[in-house]
């Protein structure tokens, strides 16, 4: 049998997939994506977090407990996926940088992600949006400034194309 799904715009088909293989081990150790994090491979802190795309709309997933056959037909971004295809940077990554929401940077892949797909999904509750996200180093302030300073900016477009490619007859 054969898994195809996005990761970063671009079609994956996998075949005789370990079906308890999660995204996080596949992404880092089989595809060299080492921007997503283990934190602690619960799917608590978040460290992890990737967007998750259906017909149903953009999530943010915990990759340490996702499974690979659960993306058949969905489209995956991780943090490396978020910038553009010529290196521009996301609304989100942006801010993050004006507003130092960064210190030791191992939980920033995680809320970048959830930060973006907020961003795509219109929210602004950005309390609930980064609750599933840890970091020890903030003290969230400057993290919180910098979702509320993205708020307003257009989505690029590189984050609308995955329905587009999948899901053609869902409009943008």
């Amino acid at each position: 049998m054969t898994l195809t799904f996005l990761l970063n715009g671009e079609s994956v088909a996998l075949r005789d997939v370990t079906p308890t293989t999660t995204l996080l081990d596949w992404l880092r150790e089989t595809r060299g994506l080492t921007g997503t994090k283990e934190g602690c491979n619960e799917g608590d802190c978040g460290a992890c977090t990737v967007i998750v795309s259906d017909e149903t709309g953009a999530r943010p997933l915990n990759a340490c407990i996702l499974l690979l056959p659960q993306l058949a037909g969905r489209a995956v971004r991780t943090v490396e996926g978020i910038s553009g295809p010529k290196g521009e940077l996301h609304p989100v990554q942006e801010a993050m940088i004006a507003h130092h929401g960064s210190q030791c940077g191992f939980c920033t892949p995680g809320f970048i992600t959830s930060m973006a797909c907020a961003h795509l999904n219109g929210e602004r509750d950005h309390d609930r949006v980064l609750a599933g996200n840890l970091c020890r180093c903030t003290g969230y302030a400057p993290i919180l400034r910098a979702a509320r300073a993205a708020e307003t900016a257009p989505i690029p477009a590189w984050m609308t194309e995955d329905r587009d490619v999948i899901w053609p007859e869902i409009p943008s």
